[in-house]
């Protein structure tokens, strides 16, 4: 999910810091200028990768149910392979906006399901624009979403915006709306998606991006599962709100890699509803 690979890495590095003072790292710092639909930036636009890689090795302790979550950037990928390695869920980018759709999210969804795995459908959240019911639309439209014990819930992903050029700069990181407005709008969105699938939206999201973002908003712990991103070797802080997460990015290696919070049964319970 993180559009940048090597800002996230950065910014791993100075985040004992981020999380000390409550600033947002200067690597998360976000665009002036327009935000381009694309994954990873339009600077990785095109770099197709053929994604077979294996999953990392050295996973945190504690958690026995591992995945994976993809996009246009990582192209056709191995699934069967990847069920091999230990694979049991995977996400894949669905949306961004109201207009762009990751061009191998039809393969990359149904052949994680075709292997055996639990799949989920997520969108790159745009909230400078100012219609989150129409991109909940045009998410829920593409996601293949169905109640076939095989589907995980939907997944917003809230992070930095990225300009072309895969650069994040100042002073406007959080797309340039107020804390109210993120939270109205992220309410707006998550509502939505309960409305055409009656399930609820998992959040992605950070402390660094959520708490300033929000406003330390605990408005949605209670009701939307958490996915925390956090390269490292725990999942650390929580944003405002959530008592604990569901699922863990923790590492990205050619493909993103997750952990989810619970045994096999509870990941087969959350596909369930």
């Amino acid at each position: 999910m993180r559009t940048q690979k090597l800002v996230f890495l950065l910014a791993a590095l100075v985040s004992t810091f981020s999380l000390v003072t409550g600033v947002p790292s200067a690597a998360h710092a976000a665009s002036t200028g327009p935000v381009v639909p694309g994954d990873g930036g339009t600077a990785q636009a095109g770099k197709v990768a053929a994604a077979s890689a294996r999953l990392a090795a050295a996973a945190p302790a504690g958690y026995s149910v591992l995945g994976m979550d993809v996009a246009s950037y990582q192209g056709n990928i191995d699934w069967n392979q990847q069920a091999a390695n230990g694979a049991k869920f995977a996400y894949a980018k669905a949306t961004e906006g109201t207009s762009y759709v990751n061009p191998y999210f039809n393969g990359q969804y149904n052949g994680a399901k075709a292997a055996g795995l639990y799949a989920g459908a997520y969108v790159f959240a745009r909230p400078d624009s100012p219609n989150p019911v129409g991109q909940a639309d045009y998410f829920i439209d593409h996601a293949q979403f169905s109640n076939d014990a095989k589907t995980l819930p939907v997944m917003l992903d809230l992070e930095w915006p990225y300009r072309s050029s895969g650069n994040y700069v100042a002073p406007y990181p959080c797309y340039g709306i107020s804390t109210s407005a993120m939270v109205s709008w992220i309410r707006s969105f998550v509502d939505q998606v309960k409305a055409r699938t009656g399930r609820q939206t998992l959040i992605y999201t950070n402390v660094n991006w959520w708490n300033p973002c929000t406003g330390n908003s605990a408005a949605f712990g209670q009701t939307n599962p958490l996915w925390i991103a956090r390269y490292s070797s725990l999942p650390g802080m929580l944003p405002a709100g959530w008592g604990f997460h569901t699922f863990w990015q923790y590492s990205s290696s050619r493909i993103d890699q997750d952990r989810f919070n619970g045994d096999q049964s509870r990941l087969m319970a959350l596909a369930n509803g």
